[in-house]
Parts: C-alpha cells; sequence; structure tokens
C-alpha cells in the first residue's frame, strides 16, 4: 500500500473470471410465464424451483446484469422489510442492495431484542402486521421453524435468507448463476457438457451446501460426477435421511472421499465452506481442509464459496482465474434483483426490456 497514492481505478474488473452474463443470456430464450408465477409463491427451498423457472430467473439476471441503468424503477413504490435475526453481511446487504437498485425502499430489523417478539409475542401475530407495513418480506433466522410460523399469516411475499440449518435457496441460485455464466453450454443437455463438481463441507448440517444440492440435481444432465470431500469426524453425520437417496434419484452420481489433494486435479468446480449456524452460534467443519494457490487444481478450474471465508479459503488464490467467489457474491445482487421483481408483480415491467 502506498500512502502516498490514494487514487482508485473505476474501471477496474469488479472480479477476476469473465464474470460477464451475456453469453448465458443468448443461450437462453426468453419465456415470461415463468416469471409471472413466482408472485403467487413463498421461496421457501431449493426444491420448488425446475429447470424452466430457474433458467427464465438466470436470463433475467443477466439481462439486469448486463444493462443495470435500463432496471432502476420496477419497485418504486414497494416496500421490502428486510427481517434478518441472525448475523449477516453479504445476504442483508445483497437484498438491500438489489431493492435500492429497483427503486424500492427498506424497513430493516437487524436485531430481535428491538422488536415485540423479544416481549414473547408470537411470530403468526409479527406476520399480520407485516401486511400492513411491506409488500415483501426476507426473513433470516437461526430458528428453522421461524419462517413456517410466519407463513400462514402472511399475505405478502416471504423469502427464506436462511434459518437455522436446513436451506438458504437465493444463496443455491446465485451459485448456480454464477456456474452457467462461466459455462452456459451446461444449461443445454444437448451439448453434452458435464462438469465435475467437488463439494467441500457436510450436506446434512450447511444449508448453502443442502440448497446448493437441491439446485445443482435440477440440471442433472449437466454433471459428471459430485465428489463430497469431508473428514473423518463428519462421516457419520454427512447426509440427512434420504438426502442422498433423492440426489441420486434425480441423476446425480455421488463419491466421497476423505482426502482433498488427490481428487483436486479431477474437479472443474470447487464449491468450499465450513461454517454451519446451529442454534445461536456456529460450529466449524473439515478445518483440515485448505485451498491455497499451491493445491493441485486443474487449470481451468473454479472456486466457489459462500462467504464469509476463513482459513479454508486462502487469500492468495483472489488474484488468480480459480477465482469465481467474488463473481459469486457480485451476481447474487442481479439474481435477487431478479427473483424480487417478479415476487412483487412486477415482472411485466421487465420482460421485454432489452
Amino acid at each position: 500500500m502506498n500512502v502516498n497514492d490514494v487514487s482508485f481505478e473505476r474501471e477496474r474488473p469488479d472480479v477476476y473470471g469473465d464474470a460477464h452474463p451475456k453469453a448465458l443470456l443468448r443461450a437462453i430464450q426468453e419465456d415470461g410465464d415463468f416469471l409471472v408465477k413466482l408472485a403467487n409463491q413463498h421461496i421457501v427451498s431449493g426444491d420448488q424451483f425446475d429447470q424452466d423457472t430457474m433458467k427464465q430467473l438466470f436470463r433475467l439476471a443477466a439481462k439486469i446484469e448486463s444493462n443495470p441503468k435500463r432496471f432502476s424503477s420496477p419497485l418504486q413504490n414497494k416496500i421490502l422489510i428486510s427481517a434478518f435475526y441472525e448475523p449477516s453481511t453479504r445476504t442483508r446487504l445483497s437484498f438491500e442492495s438489489a431493492w435500492h437498485r429497483l427503486g424500492g425502499d427498506i424497513m430493516s430489523i437487524t436485531d430481535r431484542s428491538t422488536t415485540g417478539i423479544a416481549k414473547g409475542e408470537c411470530l403468526a401475530d409479527v406476520a399480520e402486521m407485516f401486511n400492513n407495513y411491506g409488500d415483501c418480506v426476507v426473513l433470516r433466522d437461526n430458528n428453522e421453524s421461524s419462517l413456517f410460523e410466519m407463513m400462514d399469516a402472511l399475505r405478502i411475499p416471504i423469502i427464506n435468507a436462511g434459518n437455522g440449518v436446513d436451506e438458504h435457496p437465493t444463496q443455491a441460485l446465485s451459485d448456480m448463476y454464477a456456474i452457467f455464466k462461466w459455462r452456459p453450454t451446461l444449461l443445454n443437455a444437448e451439448e453434452n457438457d458435464k462438469i465435475k463438481i467437488g463439494v467441500i463441507g457436510v450436506p446434512n448440517k450447511m444449508r448453502t451446501v443442502r440448497s446448493f444440492l437441491k439446485c445443482l440435481s435440477v440440471f442433472p444432465h449437466a454433471v459428471d460426477e459430485l465428489v463430497i470431500i469431508h473428514d473423518e469426524a463428519s462421516t457419520g453425520e454427512l447426509f440427512g435421511q434420504g438426502q442422498r437417496e433423492e440426489l441420486e434419484s434425480r441423476g446425480i452420481k455421488i463419491r466421497t472421499v476423505t482426502e482433498l489433494d488427490p481428487v483436486l486435479p479431477e474437479l472443474d468446480v470447487v464449491y468450499i465452506n465450513a461454517i454451519s449456524w446451529e442454534g445461536d452460534t456456529f460450529n466449524t467443519y473439515g478445518s483440515a481442509f485448505h485451498l491455497t494457490a499451491d493445491s493441485p487444481l486443474k487449470e481451468d478450474a473454479i472456486i466457489l464459496h459462500p462467504l464469509a471465508r476463513g482459513d479454508e479459503l486462502a487469500t492468495d488464490l483472489d488474484h488468480t482465474s480459480h477465482n469465481w467467489y467474488f463473481s459469486q457474491a457480485r451476481g447474487a445482487v442481479f439474481l435477487r434483483m431478479a427473483l424480487l421483481t417478479c415476487m412483487v408483480e412486477r415482472a411485466e415491467r421487465v420482460i421485454d426490456v432489452v
């Protein structure tokens, strides 16, 4: 760092890797009917998305990312209730940035102790009040059941932004958006393009991994093999009841290994995470696994990480072509812009916009 030079470059790319979405945009033909249907749904789980809906979301996200100035007003006069009862940086700011960029207004709650919940108010009553205050709710809570306790009382859509160890569906959509920007040919089964994906983590304990695998399994034609890399201590709790069987029934071939470096040269995509939120705190898994610039990665392999990272992902990878985790985080804003626009009945304002 040179303290005598405080200038910066506005034109410097945000991320490493070719993160431009135009190739993805060209790979998907627009069909707005799938986007309009999202206005009548809460977003709870990766299970609720099919191929067509995901493709249309990715196309709209790519369209917005390609020309964001064209999409600055779809959510005017709409209000988002951003309720984050569990610590968050990227997810909360990503949602709020997405809403602001679309021209909407936000009411934000970041501390449960400042709400009626601290006085014993039930979540169903909170949801009834939310109906009167906003047009959409984004909820993060360390209690898995909070989302479901609110849903029945809501007449506006709610988005699961992480509920305990259960799911984080919009993170998974952002992960998939990054993969298809990197290689759009994976979208088309007729291309016969397949990749080998390694996931360093515990699918039964990590909501990001759980939702990612659900969304990944919607495109089995694109996956040659899924390799789960875990430490010996996690062997007995690697998958939840029926989790592996469901993935395999969808056509995903799964292999599990306990050593990282021997399998890295095979992998096209490496998805790494170490943190699992459990109750009011978090646990780390796979502390023996580390990715660095010296790791034996394939030359053209990419690394994804939902962030925040710890020692498992070295900063010396940041300035390499393997770094797609910053592109992944950046693209999450545009993916959420696409999703939010559809959920509050404003899809018609963005469909057919060039």
